[in-house]
């Protein structure tokens, strides 16, 4: 009988050491179909609630003075506190890996505080309080935000050494060292143990003090390091290189066990080009597509480009009449791009360009300091000005405020036959903003949209109405910064 049908699932070798098993802080959380980092949720919990405390703290300390109900007073703060967690997104504060200074942190927290005191402002002038009792609780408020703001300023160059993440990896190749190095990028919290190697792997890129020893099980090993998650990147799976007992035996001890493809899905965010198969998004969970999803997507569409559209009327009307003075007409351009289900339609940006810009009538990638770009088109580029118009697409039906970027017909084609899994992502519609625009920095090459291409397949994969949420703040982020303009 096969080892892998036997009814006792504990080798005895592991048995003696069953008490080092230890239960690890999970890596990331899975929240409305959308995976995030269990210290970001810790990062913002922690903001939410010590502002709303520290007002609710300020309330009760004025004692029966106050003209409102404590539960009143406890909502404006609720609402403070998002408006405060909202900024720090747009700023950064809650990225776990970012190449700021530290002079560039306490810059940016000296920005949030200067926002949020008018913020703070008009929230208690609409609470009926006397004069005195609403200035306290601004104080309050004010303490508040400088607190979490400090704590991000002492926080954000050091790191933690609480809640070590221990990873040990199966495998010795370059697909191994590939997943340390997205390891070490992407949390500072995760320690790799080491590198368990398999028999039937022919060269190894590991070096020998990084391999562990492949004499004792991998059950034994991982327990006896106290491993809390175990990532399998064998660049060889036939023959029997795939320990699958003693990975079950691993998982039933309480040690995560996950392959490539969901590995770098729930850590980056995205899905890894060379390490996807089309069983794993075949049978895999994701790629929902229901008419729910569809309806509620289609209203907070329309929503949202309207409040954007009256909101951003003075600034598009500035920016037709600037394109107007410096190169004249058409102040709109219009363009072929590939839509939902390959479907053509024309999007409508301004002009960033020279009217003449393609005369010799072949496409061609934008690029860094491309001279067919004019003085104003530089400018709206930066502020992503010019994607304004495509509100209207976005009223129309033919774009989503959130999706993957449309692209021409002609590299279209090209990139369909270059690029593995392409055509997924025109199962969805379009969108203004998407997952790969706030996640990777400007790109117009192949091997840039092959970049995106990881991030757009997360994004058709998991998408909800959560995630189109996370992009639109992240967003708000990008233009403010100017991450990522051409």
């Amino acid at each position: 009988m096969s080892s892998y049908s036997r009814v006792d699932v504990c080798p005895p070798s592991a048995r003696p050491i069953e008490k080092k098993i230890r239960i690890g802080t999970p890596f990331v959380i899975k929240l409305f179909n959308h995976y995030i980092h269990w210290r970001t949720l810790l990062r913002l919990s922690f903001d939410f609630s010590f502002i709303t405390v520290v007002i609710a703290m300020a309330a009760l300390w004025m004692g029966h003075g106050l003209p409102v109900e404590s539960n009143v007073v406890a909502a404006y703060g609720a609402i403070l506190a998002i408006c405060v967690l909202l900024l720090n997104t747009w700023l950064g504060f809650y990225q776990r890996v970012h190449n700021r200074s530290p002079a560039q942190t306490r810059g940016r927290a000296v920005l949030a505080l200067y926002l949020s005191v008018p913020i703070a402002y008009a929230l208690f002038s609409l609470l009926p309080l006397a004069p005195g009792s609403r200035e306290f609780l601004e104080l309050a408020a004010m303490v508040g935000i400088f607190g979490i703001l400090s704590y991000h300023v002492t926080t954000a160059h050091s790191a933690p050494t609480y809640a070590r993440h221990r990873i040990l990896i199966l495998g010795s190749g370059e697909q191994a060292l590939k997943v340390e190095d997205t390891l070490a990028n992407s949390d500072p919290t995760v320690e790799v143990v080491g590198f368990y190697p398999s028999p039937n792997e022919k060269k190894s890129a590991v070096p020998r003090t990084r391999l562990l020893s492949g004499e004792h099980p991998l059950t034994d090993t991982a327990l006896e390091m106290q491993v809390d998650e175990i990532v399998v990147a064998l660049s060889e799976r036939r023959g029997g290189s795939m320990p699958l007992r003693e990975l079950l035996d691993c998982k039933l001890y309480g040690v995560r066990v996950l392959d490539l493809a969901s590995h770098f899905e729930q850590t980056l965010g995205q899905i890894r080009l060379d390490s996807l198969y089309a069983g794993w998004l075949i049978f895999g969970e994701g790629f929902e597509q229901g008419w729910r999803r569809q309806l509620v997507k289609r209203v907070f569409d329309i929503v949202c480009a309207l409040i954007l559209l009256i909101l951003a009327l003075p600034v598009m009307l500035v920016t037709a009449v600037l394109i107007g003075i410096e190169s004249g007409f058409p102040i709109l351009y219009r363009q072929e791009r590939v839509g939902l289900n390959g479907r053509l339609f024309n999007v409508i940006k301004f002009r960033s360009m020279y009217a003449d810009a393609e005369k010799d009538g072949k496409p061609r990638w934008a690029s860094a300091n491309d001279n067919r770009i004019t003085r104003v088109g530089r400018i709206i580029r930066k502020l992503r000005i010019d994607e304004l118009p495509q509100l209207l697409c976005v009223l129309k039906g033919d774009m989503s405020l959130v999706g993957p970027r449309p692209e021409r017909p002609y590299f279209v084609d090209q990139l369909i036959k270059e690029i593995p899994f392409y055509a997924v992502r025109h199962s969805v519609k379009p969108g203004v903003t998407g997952w790969a625009q706030v996640r990777y920095q400007y790109g117009a090459s192949i091997e840039d949209t092959a970049e995106k291409l990881q991030y757009d397949l997360y994004y058709v994969k998991n998408h909800t109405l959560f995630l189109d949420l996370v992009v639109l703040v992240d967003t708000v982020g990008v233009v403010l910064t100017g991450k990522g303009a051409q």
